[in-house]
């Protein structure tokens, strides 16, 4: 299972946790379908997909899985009712409906529906190095991510941390491309946005376009700064970094997906552990390149 973005968070205090202790930790809250009258409901499950156990672990990094379970009633079946119900009781009574009566009939519907409504499954992974303060969340939203964190703080009892990158690194991104100061493990590809420094200023959004061209280097000598660009890194994944240092559209190069291919596709946990470890391994090496290029150690301390 390959991570598709990540949002990179620092352990500001050191974590003395095993799997067993995460175990029992998140088996106080697992997963459960949603009830009849339940719109959502949210747990943690098994990473692997199967057994009891709620904890991967791999090279002392630690795989949690949280997944949601919500039923589907859409808005225009329930406005619909609604409509004709309204619109039955006005014609009998002669007077119109209120809103507070209009809402109670809604809910009534609503409540009435639930159990008849489909349910849909959701999932977001993510993983703690204790041993390198790093908490990673495959996760493109900062919703998604804050439930995913506030869930696992809520079962481990304490979760102190902080985004990788607590101030915006736009002007390094710009700088990467105005003063061709490319770490020489990154490669800069064909996208990106940019977003001038006024309020309500223009926003520029590129694809398949040199970088280096004269019309982006006018874009950038107007006073827009790069809000994320497109980057392969040290030859393991391409991703669109973004000024606030979340990563978006993570691809693994074949070198690196393939490296497991030897494993028997009929054992698919001994293949789904091996993928998580040199995953997670890549994405923690990362991770310090991150502090390395951005001069991050002092927002850590």
């Amino acid at each position: 299972m390959w991570f598709k973005n990540l949002k990179l968070y620092h352990l500001t205090q050191v974590l003395e946790l095993t799997e067993d202790d995460i175990q029992d930790k998140l088996a106080e809250f697992p997963f459960r379908p949603c009830g009849s009258q339940e719109l959502a409901t949210m747990g943690w499950t098994s990473p692997l997909g199967q057994g009891d156990m709620l904890v991967h672990s791999a090279a002392g990094k630690f795989w949690v899985t949280l997944k949601k379970q919500e039923r589907l009633l859409p808005a225009a079946v329930i406005n619909a009712e609604l409509a004709e119900k309204v619109a039955l009781v006005e014609a009998e009574t002669g007077s119109n409906v209120g809103k507070k009566a209009q809402q109670e009939m809604k809910e009534e519907i609503v409540q009435r529906l639930l159990p008849q409504a489909f349910t849909k499954n959701s999932f977001s992974h993510g993983f703690i190095s204790t041993q390198d303060n790093l908490v990673v969340v495959d996760a493109s939203a900062d919703g998604k991510a804050e439930t995913f964190l506030a869930m696992l703080r809520k079962a481990l009892g304490s979760l102190p941390v902080v985004p990788l990158a607590k101030q915006s690194v736009q002007a390094e991104l710009t700088h990467w491309l105005t003063d061709n100061s490319v770490p020489n493990d990154v490669v800069i590809l064909e996208e990106a946005e940019l977003r001038s420094m006024e309020e309500d200023g223009a926003i520029v959004r590129c694809k398949n376009q040199d970088l280096a061209s004269e019309e982006i280097m006018n874009h950038l000598s107007a006073g827009k700064t790069v809000q994320k660009i497109a980057i392969e890194w040290d030859e393991a994944f391409s991703a669109l970094l973004q000024e606030d240092m979340a990563v978006k559209r993570l691809k693994f190069t074949d070198v690196m997906t393939e490296q497991n291919d030897d494993i028997p596709r009929e054992d698919k946990l001994a293949k789904m552990d091996a993928d998580f470890a040199l995953m997670s391994a890549e994405i923690v090496r990362f991770s310090k390149r991150l502090v390395e290029i951005f001069n991050l150690q002092q927002e850590q301390e």
